[in-house]
């Protein structure tokens, strides 16, 4: 594609790197086939080959509008187009770029501007989210039945009895949600990982890995996070922990990017760097130390697998838990259009209602119509969205694995 970026934008990093990625398309159209807003929307700017074009005006000069701004919030970032692309465009750096530029010369309506500040004030923050489930989950016995059925119910787990220690260790994130959502998954994590002769230490602290903040724009705070999040890890980072381990997938690819999106602190780039270089999605730790020859094996459960987003495109893992559950003894149940996002994608849900329920209808269609007795998920975004709609249980696929251990049960 050419551009015409001004000299003023070329001067700047972002700049440099937007107009390499646009040279980059062809404008072939692949990606729009393989998008989930322009399957639901027909629009050419609900797929990245429209909302490339719009974020290239941006770029070369032209005010970006309120409906700029529309099309770009409707996406995903699912990166299903990454993953299609011929030509390698990194559509979600643009999509960055072309995001942080229309959110500072655009003004949000106020309750937008509310809205997504409360989305960061509290979904960021374990302990203030925790508060907030806690409150919620007492009173769910008087919600509607539409608002129950957001409200998991608390899960009431027994502490871990205190073990030897290994000689091998990780350290493993807590994440923001999950341990108030779902506390079951990283206790099945410590206990599989234990069994594979790993010691587990959780993260201290509560901040978010920044993905959140990243995705709402909201740069600097980020940035804060991910420098706060370094801090707190690096002590158990020079005490010779072998990796960082992130049962989310949501949250993996965020690590994985600490490097690049720091690259230009002085004071924390190379520990920015030597995080990412020891970010490893769950899946990735488990499949290498080959669970099956320890684990009995599972009985002929019929599971369906959803791959999340973030676990196929994001960080290109597709296939990997599917593998895991085979070989576990697992049957997996076929799924159509695997590669679409069930529409949870963090805030979306929240954000963009109408577009992510109908994605999550038509992801469970898919998943439930070859009779699954479970349906099975790596990301616990895509767990909470997807839970209270379907028919059977859904659960994350290291709660299976662990059911398989000894005094364990899905």
């Amino acid at each position: 594609m050419q551009t015409a970026l001004p000299e003023s934008v070329l001067q700047t990093t972002h700049g440099r790197q937007a107009d390499a990625i646009l040279r980059n398309c062809v404008h072939c159209g692949f990606c729009n086939a393989t998008c989930p807003t322009y399957q639901l929307t027909g629009d050419e700017l609900d797929g990245p080959r429209g909302r490339i074009y719009l974020i290239k005006q941006v770029l070369e000069g032209q005010a970006p509008t309120a409906k700029t701004r529309l099309h770009l919030d409707r996406c995903l970032t699912c990166r299903a187009c990454e993953t299609t692309c011929p030509s390698g465009v990194d559509y979600h750096l643009l999509l960055d770029t072309g995001r942080a530029l229309t959110e500072q010369a655009t003004r949000r309506p106020l309750p937008e501007r509310m809205l997504r500040r409360m989305l960061r004030m509290t979904l960021a923050h374990r302990t203030r989210f925790t508060l907030l489930l806690r409150a919620g989950q007492l009173v769910r016995p008087l919600l509607p039945a539409a608002l129950k059925a957001r409200v998991p119910v608390r899960q009431h787990l027994e502490p871990l009895r205190s073990a030897a220690a290994r000689s091998r260790s990780v350290l493993m994130l807590n994440g923001c949600v999950q341990p108030a959502l779902a506390p079951q998954i990283n206790r099945a994590t410590e206990r599989l990982l234990y069994a594979l002769g790993i010691s587990v230490t959780r993260e201290p602290g509560d901040a978010c890995c920044g993905a959140l903040s990243h995705h709402l724009n909201a740069t600097a705070e980020a940035h804060d996070f991910m420098r706060h999040n370094i801090d707190v890890w690096w002590p158990h980072i020079e005490g010779g922990v072998e990796a960082i381990v992130v049962t989310a997938s949501g949250c993996a690819p965020m690590l994985k990017d600490y490097g690049r999106l720091l690259a230009d602190d002085p004071v924390y780039a190379e520990k920015a760097a030597r995080v990412s270089a020891l970010a490893r999605d769950l899946s990735e730790i488990i499949t290498h130390e080959q669970p099956w020859n320890i684990l009995p094996r599972a009985a002929a459960t019929r599971v369906a697998f959803h791959s999340p987003c973030t676990l196929q495109h994001g960080q290109r893992l597709n296939g990997v838990v599917e593998h895991l559950l085979q070989q576990c003894g697992y049957q997996l149940t076929a799924v159509s259009d695997a590669h679409l996002c069930c529409g949870s994608a963090g805030t979306y849900s929240i954000l963009q209602g109408r577009l992510a329920t109908a994605l999550r209808d038509n992801k469970l269609a898919a998943l439930q119509a070859d009779a699954p007795q479970l349906i099975a998920t790596a990301n616990i975004g895509c767990l909470a969205h997807m839970s209270g709609q379907a028919t059977v249980p859904v659960l994350h696929w290291v709660e299976l694995l662990g059911s398989l251990l000894p005094g364990e049960s899905t």
